[in-house]
């Protein structure tokens, strides 16, 4: 049996609660259009790209995630939804 509890408050909720609400939240990186100039086109870049995967190679996953994409889910009941609604932001 799967249980269910509010994210927010730890207050115990059932699959089927009328009370239990799910937020789902995407946090990603603004790109901007990427210009390149003609010298930039023809330089070599291979020392830049590994140097940058050797950078990756010992960084923690998780944090080149939080610099790129995080999808995130919550379980909330009643009470933090409204809350939640009236400040989204916290």
């Amino acid at each position: 049996m799967i249980r269910y509890e509010c994210d927010k408050c730890g207050c115990s909720l059932t699959a089927n609660d009328p009370r239990r609400f799910i937020v789902k939240m995407e946090v990603y990186a603004a790109a901007a259009p990427l210009e390149f100039s003609q010298s930039e086109l023809a330089k070599d870049h291979t020392s830049e790209i590994k140097e940058l995967v050797e950078q990756l190679y010992t960084a923690n996953p998780d944090e080149i995630e939080d610099q790129t994409y995080r999808r995130l889910r919550f379980d909330l009941c009643n009470t933090c939804q409204q809350a939640l609604l009236r400040r989204p932001l916290g």
